[in-house]
C-alpha cells in the first residue's frame, strides 16, 4: 500500500492558491498532517478522498492515478471529514445500515460488520439511541465506524477532535492508534497534542507547502538548545513577541513567564528548557512565513 502525492497544487476561483507543489509519500502506519488553520490541510484531504481534483500534479494509490480512476481508491477508502453530519432521527444501526447500502455492501455482511464496529467504537449500549442525542465524542466515534464499514486500506480523518472535551479527545486518539498498523492512516489536525499522542511520522504544512516530514524525535532534536524560559515585566511582552517566537506567556504576580525560541540566551535571567513538540512545531512553522502564490 503506497499513497504518493506528486507536485500537487490547488488554485480556487479568484486565483486563491490553497496548495503549492505539495509532494509526499505515505505508507502503512499513521501519518500526522499538522498545520495551522488555513494551511491547506482540508483541501489536501479532499483531494486524497477524490472529492476535489487537483489543479496540477497527481496522486497515485499503488501506482494508479486517483483522478483518472477514482473508483480504484474509493473501494478501499475510509473518510471522516471535518464537518461530519448525521441523520438525527436514526439510531446507530439504522444510520450505518443506510451508509453500508450506499456503499454497495452485502446486507448480511454489512450487519455483521456493523456489530463488530459498534464494539470497536464502544457504542453497543447506545446503538438504539437516536444520533441526535449523542455527545460530540459519540458522533465522532460513529463517524469513524462509518469510515471503517468497508475495512479500508486508507483511512483519512480531518480535524477529528475539534470541539471534543479532553476525555473524549483522549479516547478518540487511542482509537485511531489502535486502527493504525496494517492500513494507511492520515490524521489531519492543528492540535499538536493529537499528533504527539498518535502519530509516528509527522508532516508539517504551512501556506499550502510541505515544510518538513520527520519523526517526532527528529523534530525535537532540531530545537535542542533553542528553547528558553524567561521571566519579564509585562510591559516588555509586546516587544519580546516582536523579536522572538513565543510559545507561551503566563502572567504571574512577579511578572510574565514566557517560553520562547532563540538561538542564544535572549537576556539576563533566561534559562534553557527541554523542547516539546509544541516548540518544534512553532520553530518549523515560523520558518515558512510567506503565503503561497
Amino acid at each position: 500500500m503506497q499513497l504518493r502525492i506528486e507536485g500537487v497544487s490547488k488554485v480556487y476561483r479568484g486565483n486563491v492558491r490553497a496548495l503549492a507543489d505539495f509532494s509526499l509519500e505515505v505508507g502503512p502506519g499513521m501519518l500526522g498532517l499538522l498545520g495551522p488553520n488555513g494551511a491547506g490541510k482540508s483541501t489536501l484531504m479532499r483531494i486524497l478522498a477524490t472529492i476535489t481534483v487537483a489543479t496540477s500534479g497527481r496522486v497515485t494509490w499503488d501506482g494508479i492515478d486517483i483522478a483518472r480512476s477514482p473508483d480504484q481508491l474509493r473501494a478501499v477508502l475510509g473518510y471522516l471529514p471535518q464537518d461530519f453530519g448525521v441523520y438525527r432521527n436514526l439510531n446507530a444501526i439504522e444510520f450505518l445500515e443506510y451508509l453500508a447500502a450506499a456503499k454497495g455492501l452485502d446486507g448480511h455482511a454489512a450487519r455483521r460488520r456493523i456489530g463488530e464496529l459498534l464494539e470497536v467504537v464502544n457504542l453497543v449500549d447506545a446503538r438504539k439511541r437516536p444520533l441526535g442525542e449523542y455527545s460530540g465524542g459519540m458522533k465522532q466515534r460513529i463517524g469513524i465506524a462509518q469510515a471503517l464499514l468497508n475495512d479500508p486500506q486508507l483511512l483519512i480523518v480531518d480535524e477529528p477532535t475539534a470541539g471534543l472535551d479532553p476525555e473524549e479527545r483522549v479516547r478518540f486518539r487511542s482509537l485511531l492508534s489502535e486502527l493504525a498498523g496494517a492500513r494507511v492512516v492520515i490524521l489531519s489536525t492543528h492540535i499538536v497534542s493529537d499528533i504527539e499522542a498518535a502519530a509516528s511520522t509527522i508532516a508539517l504544512i504551512a501556506h499550502g507547502r510541505l515544510v518538513i516530514r520527520s519523526t517526532p524525535e527528529a523534530l525535537l532534536r532540531a530545537v535542542e538548545g533553542q528553547v528558553w524560559e524567561w521571566m519579564i515585566p509585562s510591559a516588555e511582552l509586546p516587544s519580546i513577541r516582536d523579536y522572538f517566537s513565543v510559545s507561551s506567556a503566563i502572567h504571574r504576580p512577579d511578572g510574565v513567564h514566557v517560553r520562547l525560541l532563540a538561538g542564544s540566551s535572549p537576556g539576563s535571567g533566561a534559562v534553557p528548557a527541554s523542547p516539546t513538540l509544541e516548540d518544534a512545531y512553532l520553530y518549523w512553522i515560523s520558518r515558512d512565513r510567506q503565503p503561497v502564490g
